[in-house]
């Protein structure tokens, strides 16, 4: 373990207390779990990014078409106004 000094407004370090002491942490175990928590989460993301990008491109198919006009794409029973 290592120890960190952390500035943090008045406000902030308030609600941050009493998010801690309503899990029955100290400050700083919650603030160590909010850091891991977001730093897997990132990782997490990354992992899905790179392996998404690593997949081969597909070809479109088909001649290109013109987007159809706002009033056919609007053109329906439910959002017409009665």
């Amino acid at each position: 373990m290592r120890n960190v000094t952390i500035t943090l407004d008045t406000e902030t370090a308030a609600q941050v207390k009493v998010r801690a002491a309503e899990r029955g942490m100290s400050l700083s175990r919650y603030i160590g779990e909010i850091l891991r928590r977001e730093l897997r989460n990132g990782d997490v993301y990354d992992a899905a990014y790179r392996s998404w990008r690593a997949g081969k491109a597909f070809p479109l198919a088909g001649a290109a078409q013109p987007y159809p006009k706002r009033e056919e794409a609007y053109d329906r029973p439910g959002l017409r106004r009665r």
